[in-house]
């Protein structure tokens, strides 16, 4: 004779078949909980690596101005970094050649650069959790030193050794890289050169109606750009890390 068993009411059967439905559910709240707080500690991170960067930035833009008290040179904070923009006879007319009276200028920019915190960072143990902190999110602390050439749209005379004003740009823009390099005396990585010609003025020339006034734009938009820029940027991995 089998056995009496004991009937389950209609409520019981419906427990039991949703029983693994809430086991589910409290797996995935969890999960969704983890991925949270792994983002807002991302998110965290990443704040203070701003934070830091904008710090060291906002001391060199400081000392800059401080410094660079000249009428054709200003210094202006932007969101990635700190731009010099110098105007004036930085170069001789037609030619990519450094006027001799501008070597100490530059040279005074480079040597701000070279001592400022922003780039003794790497070696400095203060900063080593700063550091660890953009190691830890796979990635790197970028500097970077680029000098942006413009000219104006006066065509170039026949003699000249450029064939355009976009070569004219790209050679001073390089130029000034180099005696920047040679005087900041740092590698080479960190620099890097453009040349835009006439192409991003400052003043639109056909918008000028005086031939005075047209001089006078034409002079505003022959200018060297000098950005010192600092980022987080992809790292770069060794051969056993990538496994090559």
């Amino acid at each position: 004779m089998e056995p009496l068993r004991k009937s389950i009411s209609l409520d019981e059967r419906k427990a039991k078949s949703t029983a693994w439905a809430l086991t589910f559910a409290d797996v995935v709240t969890l999960l969704l909980t983890f991925f949270v707080l792994l983002l807002v500690m991302l998110n965290d991170a990443e704040k203070t690596i701003n934070v830091v960067i904008d710090k060291l930035l906002d001391k060199t833009y400081i000392q800059m101005t401080n410094d660079l008290v000249y009428d054709n040179i200003s210094v202006d904070r932007e969101t990635k970094g700190i731009k010099i923009t110098i105007r004036g006879n930085l170069f001789k007319s037609a030619s990519a050649e450094i006027d001799t009276l501008y070597f100490s200028v530059v040279d005074q920019i480079g040597q701000i650069i070279k001592k400022s915190e922003l780039m003794k960072v790497q070696n400095n143990k203060d900063y080593f959790n700063f550091l660890r902190m953009i190691d830890k999110q796979g990635a790197a602390l970028n500097i970077e030193i680029r000098c942006e050439g413009h000219t104006d749209d006066e065509k170039l005379p026949v003699t000249a050794d450029y064939p355009s004003n976009w070569e004219l740009s790209a050679a001073r823009s390089l130029n000034i890289v180099r005696l920047l390099n040679q005087s900041a005396e740092m590698p080479e990585k960190y620099f890097s050169a453009l040349g835009y010609g006439e192409f991003r003025p400052i003043v639109d020339i056909n918008s000028i109606k005086g031939n005075l006034d047209k001089s006078k734009a034409r002079a505003i938009n022959r200018r060297v750009e000098i950005y010192l820029d600092a980022f987080i940027t992809d790292k770069t991995y060794t051969e056993k890390e990538i496994n090559i």
